[in-house]
């Protein structure tokens, strides 16, 4: 294996284990199917070792292929991202693209003001926010079709690293004309018999409220599940039952329809920053996007 070509090696050995076919690697490098599959026969020769196991169509890694994807994926992405890193380091670097995952609420209240920030700081930089749930969020992650996610986690994968920037109080909202609107200081117990709008059970914050419920022993109704803060916020402005949000979503409008309860005594803060893949290399773009993410901007 000539050392000049590892690199060709490698880039056909990461796309066909990234597609899962000789084929979609070769689209994605714009090489035919004869060429990518010589350059992993001459990859597994020169490290005399078989990576792939062939089912049909379909291209599997082995125990080694997992561990060569392991260590060859960081040293390639880096390579692929040297121009821009020396244009970051030594020159001026304000094009190319950032491509983010994000849930409709985070891409609604938190990331307009991040977006503000930079476009003042890098206008020829593209952004793409990509409107996903967690679990589509990480797929992508995963598959390195963005470059990493804003949003909130409770239980980190172990592949995944996430680090918090952000954190908001937890609030009930409920109708000015609520029966719990009467009382200034509420409990767990005040809510207990109340109808709770709620997003579905596989989302966080319905997690959060079946665990603080369950710890303290009170039992909870969920009288309707929707996905979405602006869609719970108008059920809860109808009378419809009352709800358990992120202060986050809570804007001077939603204030003059709605009375919001804080409720730090008993659910905990609502952490958001960024997720991304354990050990992936970040474009210049979107460190200087990540860069921008300070606690101040929302007056933490």
């Amino acid at each position: 294996m000539y050392k000049g070509n590892l690199l060709k090696h490698l880039r056909a050995f990461i796309h066909t284990a990234r597609n899962g076919s000789v084929s979609a690697a070769a689209e994605k490098l714009f090489l035919s199917q004869p060429s990518v599959s010589q350059q992993i026969r001459a990859l597994e020769d020169g490290l005399e070792t078989v990576l792939f196991e062939r089912h049909g169509p379909r291209m599997q890694l082995t125990p080694a292929g997992k561990a060569l994807l392991e260590i060859a994926r960081p040293l390639v992405d880096r390579l692929d991202a040297l121009p821009d890193d020396f244009a970051k380091r030594y020159g001026s670097l304000d094009s190319g693209e950032v491509r983010i995952a994000a849930g409709e609420s985070t891409i609604m209240h938190l990331l307009p003001a991040l977006l503000t920030r930079f476009r003042r700081k890098h206008p020829g930089i593209f952004v793409h926010f990509h409107n996903v749930s967690g679990a589509d969020g990480l797929g992508m992650i995963r598959d390195d079709e963005v470059d990493f996610a804003v949003g909130s986690m409770l239980d980190v994968p172990a592949d995944i690293h996430y680090r918090p920037i952000y954190r908001f109080n937890p609030v009930l909202i409920m109708s000015p004309d609520h029966p719990l609107s009467r009382k200034r200081k509420l409990n767990l117990a005040d809510i207990s018999p109340h109808g709770l709008i709620l997003p579905p059970r596989r989302r966080t914050t319905y997690q959060l409220v079946d665990l603080v419920f369950q710890k303290h022993r009170l039992p909870f109704r969920v009288t309707l599940e929707v996905g979405g803060w602006e869609v719970i916020k108008r059920y809860v402005s109808l009378g419809l039952g009352i709800s358990i949000v992120t202060s986050i979503c809570i804007t001077e409008a939603d204030r003059e329809r709605l009375l919001v309860r804080d409720m730090s005594d008993y659910f905990p803060q609502r952490s958001y920053g960024v997720v991304m893949r354990r050990g992936a290399y970040l474009s210049p773009q979107a460190e200087r996007f990540i860069d921008l993410m300070s606690p101040e901007l929302f007056g933490e």
